[in-house]
């Protein structure tokens, strides 16, 4: 009886030890209240939730952006810190979940958030491939939409800074 016990126990022991490392970290909760509008732009991230990014640094500071282009932007800017987890709102769902585990869908005809080349994010690869049929779009992984992110920026960001130009000019003529 003693060496059975001992026997389970010795196997039990690295198997939950195994289990703890893989355990799933869990999405952050009242990632909007903590930051309600994205630092970079402004952009309302209850409003964006299907979008909006929330990221977990090294050093434990976070960033709650409104889109993958401003989390980019954020990524970028602090180079020195790794990100250890980096969450994404679901497209459906709205729901927080993990982006680098998450399906891509990259362009097709829905706008984009911060971008002209939309990047979506979706749990299932169903999801994902429902949104293609009906928009289109290239499925990719977290990896495929960083990338498409950082080639686009430029374009976007010229493209953002029209879009206020002219809302600024719009602006100035209701007020005169």
């Amino acid at each position: 009886m003693k060496k059975s016990f001992v026997f389970v126990l010795f196997l039990l022991l690295p198997l939950s030890l195994i289990l703890s490392l893989v355990q799933a970290v869990e999405p952050p909760t009242g990632d909007v209240l903590k930051a309600p509008a994205c630092p970079l732009c402004g952009m309302d991230r209850n409003k964006f939730n299907f979008s909006r990014t929330f990221i977990v640094y090294d050093d434990g500071s976070t960033f709650g952006g409104c889109s993958l282009h401003c989390a980019a932007i954020d990524m970028a800017v602090n180079i020195d810190k790794g990100p250890v987890e980096i969450w994404v709102g679901d497209y459906n769902t709205k729901d927080l979940i993990d982006a680098e585990k998450a399906l891509w869908v990259i362009g097709g005809k829905k706008m984009g958030v911060m971008t002209k080349r939309a990047k979506w994010a979706f749990g299932t690869k169903q999801a994902a491939e429902k949104f293609i049929q009906q928009y289109g779009g290239k499925l990719s992984n977290f990896e495929g939409a960083a990338e498409a992110s950082y080639e686009d920026m430029y374009r976007d960001t010229r493209m953002i800074r029209e879009k206020r130009k002219m809302k600024r000019m719009r602006m100035k003529r209701k007020g005169s």
